[in-house]
């Protein structure tokens, strides 16, 4: 009998211990908005390079790089309405930069995830401008009325 009440409270505490640390992972998985305001200043920073004609040194490549890692990684564990703004900050740079794909995935993203924002309209016309035909998802709403004509 003792055994049996050992071996429930022991897997009662490795449970417990397994719980705090997947509910640590997800509290830590959020960027913090130290990190968010860090990266907008990033973009913003390059962006001025840019304007100024002034050249992006391997650094500056890399810290775009990384900022864009970092998002693509936060999409994929928690995605947050506060990441809108830095895909489209990103998105000006790669379009400014003449790079065309990673512009067009920045973009892309805003409106697949963010399309009820107020970036989603720019994100749009960005995207028109860059060449790609934008076409809105058809709803269940819109199917229904194409039955009845």
């Amino acid at each position: 009998m003792k055994k049996i009440v050992l071996s429930i409270l022991a897997g009662f505490l490795l449970l417990s211990a397994i719980s705090l640390d997947v509910s640590a992972a997800k509290k830590s998985s959020k960027l913090s908005k130290e990190a968010i305001t860090e990266m907008s200043d990033s973009i913003d920073k390059l962006t001025q390079k840019i304007y100024g004609r002034a050249l992006l040194s391997p650094q500056d490549n890399e810290t775009l790089i990384g900022i864009k890692i970092k998002l693509d990684n936060q999409m994929l564990m928690s995605p947050s309405t506060e990441l809108a703004p830095l895909y489209y900050k990103a998105g000006n740079v790669y379009k400014l930069r003449d790079m065309k794909p990673e512009a067009i995935e920045c973009y892309q993203t805003i409106l697949e995830n963010f399309s009820d924002t107020a970036l989603a309209p720019k994100a749009k016309s960005a995207l028109e401008e860059l060449g790609v035909t934008v076409t809105a998802p058809v709803t269940s709403e819109d199917s229904e009325e194409d039955e009845g004509i």
